[in-house]
């Protein structure tokens, strides 16, 4: 059984007083679900060591936003895998929609970040998804394919296999739109079956998560298909009680019982 997770990204977001202020309450109330759910943090590059600290023996890991293409060098603005590795981290985010559409990373970019991410020993969150055009086209899966398939050739599918799906359709980033629970549970349904006919076993065993304006009030139908393995949580995650909420609702798919016990 794949066991659910949920990861915060916090974005360009955050201050040394206002990340303990928000972690502080937001531990005290995620501690119900440490055991039922993974959860990890993915702040800021210069928070990382503040929220490693603040995280300490909670079970909560640690994730950073990015990394770099090169394992060191003259590569000004850069953070390694290795240097993500040292700090403490266990995910790292790659193909953001935002790093893709903003700073025009391209699907090798991101196959090459992914190769660094893995050889570090940490596990990357692939995100994928399509833009509203795309999807009107009737597009989805050949853009989801395709950025999977690019990792894939530079990787290997043991590669993908031990890293975490992402699905952010990027018309429903920042916007206040969301995929419907039926458009979510089909997307990562045929994501699973890429995935399976690539390698037996694989749709099975890979988590994927869902991205795309996720909140405390459509949590539970987005997680009640048992295609969805939790969440990537952006806006929401800077909201202590919101980002709990949405904790429970996905415990909930999981132990009723425990996730009630906020």
């Amino acid at each position: 059984m794949r066991k659910p997770i949920l990861i915060a990204n916090w974005k360009m977001n955050g201050s040394l007083h206002s990340n303990q202020a928000l972690l502080v309450r937001m531990l005290a109330k995620l501690r119900p679900f440490r055991k039922t759910i993974d959860m990890a943090i993915c702040p800021p590059f210069p928070y990382l060591f503040q929220v490693r600290d603040l995280l300490g023996y909670t079970g909560i890991a640690l994730g950073a936003q990015n990394a770099s293409r090169a394992t060191s060098g003259a590569h000004t603005g850069e953070v390694s895998a290795t240097m993500l590795h040292e700090m403490g981290c266990r995910y790292v985010l790659l193909g953001h929609s935002e790093r893709r559409a903003l700073y025009h990373e391209s699907d090798d970019d991101v196959a090459a970040r992914f190769q660094q991410v893995l050889s570090a020993g940490l596990i990357p969150v692939m995100c994928v998804g399509e833009t509203l055009e795309e999807r009107e086209q009737g597009w989805t899966m050949k853009v989801v394919q395709r950025q999977l398939q690019t990792v894939i050739d530079q990787c290997g599918m043991s590669g993908l296999a031990g890293s975490i799906v992402a699905y952010e359709p990027i018309w429903a980033i920042g916007t206040g739109r969301t995929a419907t629970p039926e458009q979510v549970a089909d997307t990562h349904r045929a994501i699973r079956q890429f995935l399976e006919n690539c390698e037996t076993g694989a749709g099975q065993s890979v988590r994927i998560v869902y991205g795309g304006s996720v909140k405390a009030a459509n949590a539970a139908a987005l997680f009640s298909s048992p295609e969805v393995d939790g969440g990537l949580i952006g806006g929401a995650s800077l909201q202590a009680d919101e980002f709990s909420n949405i904790g429970a609702a996905l415990a909930n798919t999981v132990n009723p019982v425990t996730s009630t016990l906020t």
